[in-house]
């Protein structure tokens, strides 16, 4: 499945409950969706089970916008 900013969009949207028109590129998860530690794991989860591109463990704390999670899943898939 190619990865595209809906089928991320889609996934932060369903995994943090928030609303759709709240999520651009340049969303920050924790600032502006107020995102806890453990809801970024399960985004990260979620990435991995719909997409099948996650994130590591040790990189969600370099994650902060919807564009640094295209531009990691991306750069893995690369």
């Amino acid at each position: 499945m190619e990865i595209t900013f809906e089928n991320v969009r889609d996934i932060i949207v369903e995994t943090l409950s928030c609303d759709v028109e709240d999520i651009k590129l340049d969303t920050n998860l924790v600032e502006d969706l107020e995102a806890d530690s453990l809801e970024i794991v399960e985004l990260s989860m979620a990435l991995q089970e719909k997409l099948g591109a996650g994130i590591e463990d040790e990189d969600l704390e370099k994650i902060h916008t919807v564009q640094d999670i295209l531009d990691y899943i991306k750069g893995k898939q690369g």
